[in-house]
């Protein structure tokens, strides 16, 4: 089978063409695994973070991407179509995954760095980690809700908004948009904020719905309940505080944080960015729950997102348009 693999770990930067595209020998399926024929993989941000070694993956060569779509060909439920995520696998017996947060189990593993993901013809999975895709959604949409949609999913539900609060998005590229096609549809009187770095992504956020577009540091014209922050550096979280209400919550969608401007941390003002009660909460890996009723949240309100598609051979270009912050929705690999 053909597959982009991922051989040695440096910043974009100094190798722009991270993975090769090879010949390589198809999966053995073990007990309790299906053999998916992958049509479409999503890509996402936290590839960078694999790539440049934030969250290495523990072997290399590996297949990246955790955003799956593709028809079953060997195992459980032949011939169903289905979606893998970033959820590769939990222990099911700590005391996490029993209390519904296998998200935090300490064996956790994730598709596309502890094992092989979709950025290859085909790929292996645990039959209990997969998830039906609707018919609503074509392949290529379906893709990027797996995880942007999925994670920005449970980023809303514990950014903890009601109906009528007013909430901020810190970035706009494949997550935050889908929070804001979601924040639409299930909270009608809530007016959105956002803010990015780019001219035409606000543009892109209004045309959707969002009540405001501004740069990172500028001032919405209200104070926000809750923001989301899906960027990988620090400056917007700092801004971000201080543009909470008094007992806001801002929640950190990111796997990794890039280092380059770590150095602002230490200009935090506590006064103004902390006090009064306002909480920093972080997102950690999804659930196969988060996934599930996302899905079917999508499908019952018409959530798509917004994509383009790149041959498998050009995940290389995806990935360096996407370092240099040239998103408009997902990215999407087309694979078969």
């Amino acid at each position: 089978m053909k597959a982009m693999l991922l051989r040695g770990l440096a910043p974009l930067a100094q190798n722009p063409t991270p993975l090769s595209l090879e010949d390589i020998p198809e999966p053995t399926l073990g007990v309790g695994e299906v053999f998916i024929h992958v049509t479409r993989c999503g890509v996402c941000h936290t590839e960078l973070d694999e790539i440049e070694g934030r969250t290495p993956p523990p072997r290399l060569p590996v297949i990246l991407g955790h955003q799956v779509v593709g028809t079953i060909e060997e195992g459980k439920n032949k011939g169903q179509r289905v979606g893998v995520a970033w959820i590769a696998s939990a222990c099911g017996e700590c005391d996490y995954c029993k209390s519904g947060q296998e998200n935090l189990c300490p064996q956790f593993r994730a598709t596309g760095r502890d094992v092989d993901g979709g950025y290859a013809e085909t790929m292996k999975i645990r039959a209990d980690f997969v998830h039906p895709i609707p018919d609503s959604l074509s392949d290529s949409e379906a893709a990027p809700l797996l995880c942007a949609g999925a994670i920005g999913y449970r980023s809303l539900r514990l950014s903890n908004l009601r109906d009528g609060q007013s909430l901020g998005l810190m970035g706009f590229g494949g997550s935050n948009h889908l929070v804001l096609k979601m924040a639409v549809h299930k909270y009608t009187r809530t007016q959105v904020y956002v803010f990015s770095r780019s001219e035409s992504e606000r543009e892109f956020a209004l045309s959707l719905g969002a009540t405001w577009a501004g740069a990172i540091d500028e001032v919405p014209p209200a104070e926000l309940d809750s923001i989301i922050d899906t960027t990988p550096v620090w400056r917007p979280d700092l801004e971000a505080l201080k543009r909470l209400k008094p007992g806001g919550r801002l929640v950190i969608n990111a796997i990794r944080k890039q280092d380059t401007d770590q150095h602002i941390l230490s200009t935090l003002d506590y006064p103004s960015q902390l006090w009064m009660e306002k909480e920093i909460k972080s997102v950690a890996n999804v659930t196969r729950a988060d996934v599930r009723e996302f899905l079917s949240l999508a499908a019952e309100a018409g959530i798509k997102p917004e994509f383009q598609e790149y041959e498998l051979k050009d995940a290389n270009q995806a990935l360096v348009e996407m370092k240099q912050g040239k998103i408009r929705g997902a990215k999407v690999l087309r694979v078969n």
